[in-house]
Parts: C-alpha cells; structure tokens; sequence
C-alpha cells in the first residue's frame, strides 16, 4: 500500500496509467461492454463501478488539455429509450478537475475506437451506455 494513492486502484492498472504517454486513451467499459474481445490489455476491475473508478482514476490521470474532446462516451442508439443519468454523475467527476468537454460516439464506432486504446478496464457496472474513454494529457507541474 502507498500513502495518497486510491485503493481502488490496482498495481496492475496504476503501471499501465504510468506507462501511458500524451495522447493515449483508456476505456473504462461498463459490465455489458465486450471488453475481452476489444484489447489484449484488459485490467479487471470487477465489483466496482465506474464513477467511483474515474474519481480515483482522475486523482492521478491528466486529462488532455490540448485536445477539444478528452472525454469520449458511446452515444445512445437511436430509438434507443433508455436514460443516461451517469452522464450527469460523469461531469460533476470530470468538472473537479477541468471544464468537461465531452463527445459523444455512435456505438460501432466507439467499438472500434476501443480496439485502439491502450487499455480497457472493465468493471461490474450495471448502468447502460456507461462506458467512457479518457485521453491522457501532460504533467506540466
């Protein structure tokens, strides 16, 4: 255990945050989202949801300032019905640290974004359409 570093962070996860560099992406993928067959990094973080994941995760990962859109969320399906609250809990989490800027993705193609992206951690969350995927900016302290 470390002093300061959120528990709910893993040795696993926190290596692969520190090895990430400006500009890469990590997918934290809601219980429903295909995970396994989108990465060969995936990092479990199961039990947990993924609000309580990306407040310890930002206590640690700069968001790219540098970019429009650091925060990427799959968007609802069109004729889709079903509401997106976390969306909500999600910027409250993401304004603590900078204005939230965030995009919205067509399902399929935030599939093939995730394919991409340096990581996916999945967890055990039950809320629809709560998968967001975060870029990795710069320490400029």
């Amino acid at each position: 255990m470390l002093k300061g570093i959120p528990s709910i962070l893993s040795p696993e996860l926190l290596k692969v945050l520190m090895e990430m560099g400006h500009g890469d992406e990590i997918v934290i993928a809601d219980g429903n989202f295909p995970a396994v067959s989108h990465t060969n990094r995936l990092l479990r973080s199961d039990g947990h949801g993924v609000p309580e994941l990306l407040e310890a995760l930002l206590t640690l990962f700069p968001l790219d300032t540098y970019s429009e859109q650091p925060v990427a969320l799959m968007d609802v399906v069109p004729g889709d019905t079903v509401e997106t609250p976390i969306w909500r809990t999600y910027e409250q989490i993401i304004g603590k640290h900078i204005t939230p800027a965030i995009e919205h993705v067509e399902r399929f193609a935030f599939y093939e974004r995730a394919k991409k992206a340096y990581a996916i951690v999945a967890t055990s969350e039950k809320a629809l359409y709560a998968n967001i995927i975060l870029k990795k900016g710069v320490i400029s302290e």
